[in-house]
């Protein structure tokens, strides 16, 4: 549990993980009905209807599924930072950084996606920097 992790355990670091091919990213990206899933898949759907107007201009079918996973990873990434545990481990001037990585099955490499968040003010900030370099291809 992240809050054991950053109370208790005073880790410094937390990594958001997303991996290229994902079956769920790809399974929101189709937008069938799917059951019981939907619910995990909704914010998923979430990030490609924020994103949706550069996903769309990505015409290759794997590649915008690739882009759809990084974009979820900084999504993701700014949830946790804005999430009561991580603020107020800031507040009390606790060190804790939070990462964008994203794993590639094909050749088993880590990536990182620019968004390292190391205090509530690089929030806004890291964010913009990191989505915008995400939609460059």
């Amino acid at each position: 549990m992240i809050q054991y992790a950053i109370d208790v355990l005073k880790v410094e670091h937390i990594i958001v993980c997303g991996h290229y091919g994902c079956g769920g990213v790809r399974a929101a990206l189709e937008d069938k009905p799917l059951g019981l899933v939907d619910n995990w898949l909704r914010h998923i759907r979430d990030v490609y209807q924020k994103h949706e107007t550069h996903l769309f201009t990505i015409k290759d079918m794997n590649r915008r599924c690739d882009k759809l996973c990084e974009l979820n990873v900084i999504e993701q990434v700014n949830n946790v930072c804005h999430s009561n545990i991580v603020q107020e481990a800031w507040e009390r001037g606790q060190s804790l950084g939070v990462h964008s990585l994203i794993y590639s099955i094909k050749d088993g490499l880590l990536r990182d996606l620019g968004m390292e968040v190391n205090s509530k003010a690089d929030i806004s900030r890291i964010y913009h920097i990191a989505t915008d370099n995400s939609s460059s291809d």
